[in-house]
């Protein structure tokens, strides 16, 4: 099985920060693509930020130039940087990652349970 567990949500004051952890562990032989999505009450999950295996990164519009996707491979965990956070940024965060649990089986994707990020104004 693969875990991945996220934190470092909370509650922050528009203007203000938050860096988002998520650390996967279990049976891990590869890890591929990794990113973080959000679910604000009411609207679909979307797609925040993504990063390769070599660092490639993407970013939703909403974000760009505010956010800030990461990661260790060494630790196999992924960040999300958040700075100049808006009241419209409150949501659920959630992590992905594409993982490959042995050579013999293909990659599969698996979520976190999600971290809550509020943003007062």
């Amino acid at each position: 099985q693969v875990q991945l567990v996220e934190s470092g949500g909370g509650l922050v004051q528009a203007g203000g920060s938050l860096r988002l952890s998520c650390a996967a562990s279990g049976s891990i032989f590869k890890i591929n693509a990794m990113s973080w999505s959000r679910q604000a009450p009411g609207k679909q999950r979307e797609l925040v930020a993504g990063i390769t295996t070599g660092g490639t990164t993407n970013y939703a519009d909403s974000v760009k130039g505010r956010f800030t996707i990461s990661r260790d491979n060494v630790k196999n965990t992924v960040y999300l940087q958040m700075n100049s956070l808006k009241p419209e940024d409150t949501a659920v965060y959630y992590c992905n990652a594409n993982v490959q649990r042995s050579a013999l089986v293909r990659a599969a994707n698996y979520w976190g349970q999600g971290t809550q990020v509020t943003v007062s104004s």
